[in-house]
């Protein structure tokens, strides 16, 4: 993993913030937009990370 890339823990507790931004119900039309997008980003790279580990779970020597 690269130094800048975040942990799968630090984009899922960002997802969560973005969450909760939303259903707030005080963002303006335009900054949800943004939100939902960067939201979706970081929902696609979790599920990846997590479809990664449950393919190493299943086949340990895949990875070498």
């Amino acid at each position: 993993m690269k130094k800048s890339e975040k942990t799968f823990e630090e984009k899922m507790a960002e997802l969560e913030e973005l969450i909760a931004k939303l259903e707030s119900g005080t963002v303006p039309l335009g900054e949800m937009v943004t939100l939902h997008e960067q939201g979706m980003a970081l929902y696609e790279s979790c599920q990846k990370e997590l479809e990664a580990f449950q393919k190493k779970l299943k086949d340990p020597e895949a990875d070498k």
